[in-house]
């Protein structure tokens, strides 16, 4: 499936849900009433399912954490913090908590991958622009210039300010934004007294306990480029998270060749490993969300080394090959 035709499916199924749920609603989970949100935020469809009683009050909540962050880290928000440090031009700029939290994780990946992943990447990214339903190739001059702007090592961070030691880089949390917020609303529903939810950002889905019978919930994993959505096969989580960073989630041909959306910040163009697509279950989404990105970029052998030196992270690598590979303690 093309790009343009990628993106306009995408779309018509985001309006749909928000049609049906735009304030709240109910809906089914394999059998389930539920309460829940579905909008669209971070240029993906958002949805939370509470699957007990609950007010609305709660809904709206889950609403507003949604509405306060896509504005906070948003790249093109009048508002964002991460745009008023890109524009800063290397000046200090002073931001919540919340911000400096993110931008730690990210230096914090940066390092644990010997800069593989790395939020600085946002010139590059631009570039690319796959927002857009129109793709060409980047001109190589300006992608070796703003390759030259990518080194999480400049983002300077003193209490709550923050600054790049290089004015011309230009920081992107897309790897990792959603994973963030995916833990801020788990966390708020804890807090409301709720023990079975399924929060799902765009594919990155994080399990508030289980289902109020106590089973598992059950999450597939898609099989690469199939357009009907098939899921090649599932894993049960129980208050974990599951998130999953592929070849095939957004991606254009162009000449017979496939360019996707995880660019390689050494190269500047989109990662050429032997991965289709990597998934992480582990407690939170953040770290979920960070690792399939760098495992993904690091291809099977160093990403399965690397979820083998952390503890209570599992991970499911498919290779082009469609050979499906396992950590070795995860549970089937």
């Amino acid at each position: 499936m093309s790009f343009r035709r990628k993106f306009a499916v995408s779309l018509i199924i985001a309006l749909i849900l928000i049609i049906n749920s735009l304030i709240s609603g109910c809906s089914i989970i394999r059998g389930y009433t539920t309460q829940s949100f579905t909008d669209m935020y971070f240029d993906t469809v958002v949805s939370v399912d509470i699957l007990q009683p609950v007010s609305e009050d709660v809904i709206n909540g889950c609403r507003e954490i949604c509405e306060k962050y896509d504005e906070l880290f948003s790249k093109t928000s009048q508002n964002s913090e991460i745009r008023k440090i890109n524009e800063a031009k290397g000046a200090a700029v002073t931001v919540s908590d919340d911000t400096i939290t993110l931008l730690n994780k990210g230096i914090y990946y940066g390092k644990l991958s010997n800069g593989l992943f790395d939020i600085t990447i946002g010139r590059v990214t631009k570039l690319w622009n796959f927002e857009t339903s129109y793709h060409g190739l980047p001109n190589s001059d300006e992608l070796a210039n703003a390759l030259s702007h990518v080194d999480y090592k400049t983002i300077i961070i003193e209490e709550n300010t923050v600054r790049l030691e290089d004015p011309d880089a230009m920081i992107d949390v897309g790897a990792i934004a959603k994973g963030f917020i995916a833990d801020k609303i788990k966390a708020y529903l804890v807090s409301k007294g709720v023990s079975h939810a399924l929060i799902n950002l765009g594919g990155n889905v994080l399990a508030v306990g289980n289902k109020t019978d106590g089973s598992a919930f059950n999450i597939g994993i898609q099989k690469p480029f199939d357009t009907t959505g098939e899921a090649l096969t599932s894993v049960r989580i129980e208050n974990k998270s599951v998130v999953t960073s592929g070849d095939y989630q957004r991606y254009f041909t162009l000449g017979g060749k496939v360019y996707h959306h995880i660019i390689n910040p050494e190269t500047g163009y989109p990662s050429d490993t032997d991965l289709d697509s990597v998934t992480i279950i582990t407690d939170s989404s953040l770290t979920a969300d960070a690792l399939s990105t760098t495992c993904f970029l690091m291809g099977l052998e160093e990403g399965m080394t690397l979820v083998n030196r952390l503890s209570n992270v599992d991970a499911l690598f498919i290779t082009k090959d469609g050979i499906l590979h396992y950590s070795p303690n995860f549970q089937k």
